[in-house]
């Protein structure tokens, strides 16, 4: 009788608690898939919502090269600012739509993964125009040129009727407005000098307005729109405003208040927003990040043991192109709220996610 080892065991343990898991989630798909009234997933923002967009444009902000993507399959850099699934994949893969959202420009698409969805959002981009062009990146405007132009090709495919029909069932996601205050108000003094911060604030949700009024206008009729996070806890500002960042790297609570007041100015809009849609069945919803992130950061509720600085180099200041292959990168992404200096790791979208599940199934209820 040959000697079974306990490395052995092990293997044979693992292989079966994976291929298990791997049988459960297919089973939850295909519940999902056969209940969900969700036709597609369809994706507006910035790097939280960018699965590899700005891969196919001129920027230096990209991520499709390693550590991104060290637990994503296969170990793919596939462009998404994380190490593995943005929160968007997890909610496609739990209204049964897919596994992973692909971005809009990769032009290798076919029209059947076009028509399950796909994201427009691109790394760097914001509500204010003027922020896409700090990083040469695509704009929301731009991105509702592209959704145009998806609508397009649908209905060449399939017709207009089945494209209308498959847009009113669509599931929207709006995710921007963080690089509009860090990258934009905050580091380059040309919005400060026009406008204070309220105004400011005004100004960014008017765009966001605009956006959200042109989808519903196109046939959007499920629409959930993310607010700000608390923009004081990311270690990029942290490093960069507090007065002794490696040893005092608490969050930031100015920079972090601003995105409360926001965020409350979001969710009367968007209420005003629905009473107005209320008569023709529409729904639009505000999606809150900032009560989980905080709740993360703080270590109130979830056990992380890095809060305040990423897993890529340093975790001060890293990001993009400075979070590279000759980046040192931790043991362990999970036991860390952020993958780099901006972003957060697979392991926080999956908490996100879980957060955004009642909102999520108010939208997509029948």
């Amino acid at each position: 009788m040959p000697f079974f080892t306990f490395e052995a065991f092990s293997t044979c343990f693992l292989l079966l608690f994976f291929a298990t898991k791997a049988a459960a989630a297919r089973d939850i798909r295909n519940v999902k898939a056969e209940s969900s009234p969700v036709s597609a997933i369809l994706i507006f923002g910035d790097s939280t919502a960018d699965p590899g967009n700005n891969n196919y444009i001129a920027t230096p902000f990209r991520s499709n090269f390693s550590p991104y993507g060290k637990d994503f399959v296969n170990q793919t850099p596939t462009g998404r600012f994380t190490n593995g699934r943005l929160a968007n994949d997890f909610i496609a893969t739990y209204v049964g739509i897919k596994e992973y959202v692909p971005p809009y420009l990769d032009p290798t698409l076919s029209i059947e993964e076009l028509k399950s969805g796909v994201s427009f959002a691109s790394a760097g981009s914001g509500f204010d125009p003027l922020t896409p062009t700090i990083s040469n990146v695509v704009s929301l405007s731009e991105q509702l040129d592209h959704f145009k132009e998806y609508r397009a090709k649908l209905e060449a495919a399939i017709g207009k009727d089945k494209t209308k029909e498959l847009i009113n069932n669509a599931l929207f996601l709006v995710s921007a407005g963080t690089n509009d205050f860090v990258v934009n108000y905050f580091t380059i003094p040309i919005r400060r000098y026009n406008y204070t911060i309220p105004s400011y604030m005004n100004f960014v949700l008017q765009e966001a307005r605009q956006l959200l009024q042109a989808l519903l206008g196109e046939g959007a009729r499920r629409i959930g729109v993310v607010g700000l996070p608390p923009m004081g806890c990311l270690p990029v500002v942290i490093t960069l405003y507090s007065d002794s960042p490696i040893l005092k790297r608490d969050c930031i609570s100015n920079f972090s208040s601003i995105g409360q007041d926001y965020n409350q100015m979001l969710k009367n809009e968007l209420n005003s927003m629905q009473l107005q849609i209320q008569s023709s069945g529409a729904r639009i919803a505000y999606i809150d990040i900032y009560g989980p992130l905080e709740a993360m950061t703080s270590g109130r509720k979830y056990e992380f043991e890095e809060v305040s600085t990423g897993c890529c180099g340093t975790g001060m200041l890293e990001a993009s192109f400075m979070c590279n292959p000759k980046s040192a990168v931790c043991a362990d992404a999970t036991k860390y709220v952020f993958w780099d200096s901006i972003h957060p790791t697979e392991k926080s979208y999956e908490l996100l996610f879980q957060a955004f599940r009642p909102v999520i199934d108010a939208l997509v209820k029948n």
